[in-house]
């Protein structure tokens, strides 16, 4: 259901971790597992200590873009950061939807930092029973 359209995520990730935090030019990816269920296609993404109004979804034809920034946490003038290793920024995934998934009805959750779309299975993809038709009758040649 779906296609892999970057070979080279993995050395991304590296390169994010060794540089720092993604910006909206640059963001970094977020992880996901995507499964089907029954009639139902999911794709769930680790978005942890992101609020929900910090998350956007897109869909344009078969692309679906999931953006979401993390943001520092409010701290008073006296803080001092002793260890910082939460990633803060901007976090994305674009993914190619197939032909056979209805885009038109995608249902979003966001719980305990997990963002799950479920996306229906098209009707036209579903598997169908094919009857065949025909003339019964058998004419014998004779000659």
């Amino acid at each position: 259901m779906l296609m892999r359209t970057d070979p080279f995520r993995e050395l991304d990730r590296l390169a994010q971790q060794l540089t720092g935090t993604g910006t909206w030019s640059r963001p970094s990816a977020m992880p996901m597992d995507a499964y089907r269920d029954g009639d139902t296609y999911v794709i769930a993404f680790d978005v942890p200590g992101v609020a929900k109004d910090a998350i956007d979804i897109d869909v344009e034809r078969n692309m679906l873009t999931v953006k979401a920034e993390r943001r520092p946490t409010a701290k008073s003038d006296q803080a001092q950061m002793e260890l910082s290793e939460r990633p803060l920024g901007v976090f994305s995934r674009q993914i190619m939807l197939a032909d056979t998934l209805d885009t038109e009805h995608i249902d979003a959750d966001y719980e305990a930092g997990v963002l799950t779309l479920r996306i229906p299975i098209a009707e036209r993809a579903k598997p169908r029973k094919i009857t065949i038709s025909g003339v019964d009758d058998r004419k014998q040649l004779s000659g």
